[in-house]
Parts: structure tokens; C-alpha cells; sequence
């Protein structure tokens, strides 16, 4: 399912409430850092020189929307057809966004969602810290299960290096984890056994973040061999989280 705008609803999300969305990638094909089995995008569709949408033309039309709506949104997301961090402008459209939101619905909040790959270039970075919600991506805590669910564009990405690049917000972040289970090509996916567990256990406590995001698929994947978790395993997982005081929000 690709988004064929570039902003998109509103729509009601488990997570956010009702999300405007804002895709900075194009509206035919999904181009992302991240190639991950559960992807309701479906698998990239990489090409050459893709044309994405221009600062000024984000901004009309994200203006537009807010002027037709009657009822403001709850969340200004950016999601999409891949990482939208991966535009060349977000910094600017980050600005954008935020004097629009002031402008026409101040109570609303900008959120981005993130897998995490580009923390290391400092616009995004410094951009990442205007917005209200930065909910950032780690599905496991192993590389080899990363690779499994994420395929990462770049082979070389483990784990640890995206667990620096985490650390630098200081736990002024939402985690978000996507726990599933299935085959794909061959190989066994699980990132809900004990060990995965206590591993992205570990992971939380060296990260603290402000909030942790546990989900399940909910749509249709592009690996149709995937599984949906039980809530009530979800419950367990999260259990020992909200013992310790973490703010932990489940979608199953």
C-alpha cells in the first residue's frame, strides 16, 4: 500500500490519534534505508534519479490541508513511502512544518517516524530534536535478527552502531519495536523468544527512553508468512518494562 500524496488523511492511528500524514518520498514507489519483511509499503522499488517533492511544494500543500480541515489533527506525522529523513531538505520542512502547526493547529503535535539510519548526519539530528515526537526503530537486539526483518540497504549496519546513534538523544525518545515471528527466504524470524527478550531488555536499560512503542503487524506484508503476535504475549513482554517505571504503550 503506497501513499499517493504527499499529505495524506487524516487517519486514525493506534498510536498517534488523528495523524495527518506527510510523505516526503514519492507517491509510486517506496524508497527506503530499511527493507523490512512487514513493510505495509511493500519491498523498495528502487531507480536511478527519484523525484522527490520539492520543499516549497511540501509546505503548499501541507498548508492547504490544514486550511480545509474543520477539526485540527492530534499529530502531524512523518511517514510515508520509506525514511523520510532520507530528503534531502528535511531540516527545512521540519521548520516548515512546526510554523505551520503553530499557525493553524498549535496543540497538535509534529511527529517523525524514524528507522534510525541517518541519526548520524547532524541536520537530521538537530531537526529531529524540534520536533515533539521522535519515534526512532530497533526491532532487535541481534544483528543477525535486525538483518532478518529490517534487510538494511547498507550490510554493514549492526546493531550497536544503531544503538550510539540512539544514546545521543539521551533518552529523549519513543523506541519503537515491531515483535513478529514467520520465515523468509529459508530463515526463521523471532524476535519474541526469551533470549531476544532479555537481550532487547538490556538494550532498553542502556537507551532509557522517555517511551517504548511494542507492536504487531497489522496489515497486509509483503512476506505473507509472517505472524501476528498474541496480545497477551505482547502483555508479557512488556510486564517487567512497567515494573521498572518505563511508560510502555502496547498495539496488538
Amino acid at each position: 500500500m503506497l501513499f499517493s500524496s504527499i499529505v495524506y488523511g487524516p487517519i486514525h492511528s493506534r498510536r498517534l490519534g488523528v495523524s495527518l500524514g506527510i510523505n516526503l518520498m514519492p507517491t509510486e514507489q517506496k524508497i527506503c534505508t530499511f527493507d523490512c519483511v512487514y513493510c505495509e509499503c511493500g519491498f523498495n522499488t528502487p531507480v536511478l534519479h527519484p523525484v522527490l517533492p520539492a520543499r516549497e511544494q511540501v509546505k503548499r500543500e501541507l498548508e492547504a490541508a490544514l486550511q480545509q480541515m474543520t477539526t485540527p489533527p492530534d499529530v502531524l506525522t512523518f511517514s510515508g513511502n520509506g525514511e523520510p529523513t532520507l530528503h534531502p531538505d528535511f531540516a527545512g520542512i521540519i521548520d516548515d512544518t512546526c510554523a505551520l502547526r503553530d499557525r493553524y493547529c498549535p496543540e497538535a503535535q509534529v511527529c517523525v517516524l524514524s528507522n534510525s539510519t541517518q541519526l548520524a548526519r547532524q541536520d537530521v539530528h538537530t531537526a529531529l530534536l524540534k520536533a515533539d515526537q521522535r519515534i526512532l526503530k530497533l526491532d532487535s537486539a541481534f544483528d543477525d535478527t535486525m538483518r532478518r526483518i529490517d534487510c538494511p540497504v547498507n550490510k554493514d549496519l549492526t546493531v550497536q552502531r544503531i544503538v550510539e546513534l540512539l544514546q545521543t538523544f539521551h533518552g529523549n525518545f519513543t523506541l519503537q519495536t515491531c515483535f513478529l515471528k514467520g520465515t523468509h527466504d529459508g530463515q526463521i524470524i523471532d524476535n519474541t523468544t526469551e533470549e531476544e527478550v532479555q537481550a532487547w531488555y538490556d538494550v532498553v536499560e542502556q537507551l532509557r527512553p522517555r517511551k517504548i512503542m511494542m507492536y504487531v503487524i497489522d496489515r497486509q506484508t509483503p512476506v505473507p508468512t509472517l505472524e501476528k503476535i498474541a496480545r497477551s504475549r505482547m502483555e508479557e513482554i512488556a510486564a517487567p518494562l512497567i515494573q521498572k517505571g518505563y511508560d510502555v504503550e502496547i498495539s496488538a
